[in-house]
């Protein structure tokens, strides 16, 4: 992949700075992904972390300098064609990740509220046939009957409030996962919010619908 980066027009990568050539450097990517740049005789020179260069071997963190005065951002340059295909690939993950982790959280908070309610009446049943054991050796003991009563009644109350606490964790819970979401399913272009539309149905928009971004998504 060559890139072409100067003041004119046919440019691959335009810039219209004044130190700038017409046609003053090219970038140039080759199959084993190693990149390099090359000065195309412009008139101020190309710089590579400050010494002037006609072709090096780069590297995104490299500072590159066009003239005397122009710093080339590499990773902006690489996207001249607007293609942001391997990016928006990497969303589909940040998706799935979010669906499961929802699911999960649901689900949990499904089984442990059901278990809070229920598990008391199962103690209570069972501390009525200990009773019940008991009072046959001890009729008419009033203190094992006042306490059998407080059993039934607040056992199941404990059950009913730890169950609401566990569904109340539930909201922000959701909502912490919601808010990283929001940061990391975006256009990895402009950083607009996808929503919670799935990156299948993303695939078939091809790019994004923002009218100053149109990042592509989805590679020739």
């Amino acid at each position: 992949m060559i890139i072409k980066i100067g003041k004119a027009e046919d440019n691959d990568y335009i810039s219209d700075d004044v130190y700038v050539s017409r046609y003053h450097a090219r970038l140039d990517r080759d199959d084993t992904g190693n990149l390099f740049i090359e000065d195309l005789d412009s008139t101020n020179g190309t710089f590579v972390n400050g010494s002037r260069i006609i072709k090096k071997k780069i590297s995104p963190s490299d500072v590159i300098k066009l003239g005397n005065q122009y710093i080339l951002n590499v990773k902006e340059a690489l996207k001249f064609d607007n293609d942001y295909s391997d990016e928006f690939a990497a969303l589909k993950s940040v998706y799935d990740d979010y669906i499961k982790e929802k699911i999960r959280i649901q689900s949990s908070n499904q089984f442990k509220t059901r278990l809070f309610q229920s598990l008391p009446f199962a103690l209570v049943a069972v501390a009525g046939l200990v009773f019940s054991f008991f009072r046959k050796g001890a009729d008419g003991n009033n203190g094992i009957i006042v306490i059998s009563i407080l059993l039934a009644i607040c056992i199941p109350t404990i059950g009913i409030y730890f169950g609401a606490k566990q569904s109340a964790r539930i909201p922000k819970l959701l909502q912490n996962i919601s808010n990283k979401f929001k940061i990391d399913y975006v256009c990895p272009k402009c950083g607009t919010f996808m929503g919670e539309v799935p990156w299948e149905s993303l695939v078939n928009k091809k790019q994004c619908p923002v009218a100053s971004c149109r990042a592509k998504w989805i590679g020739k």
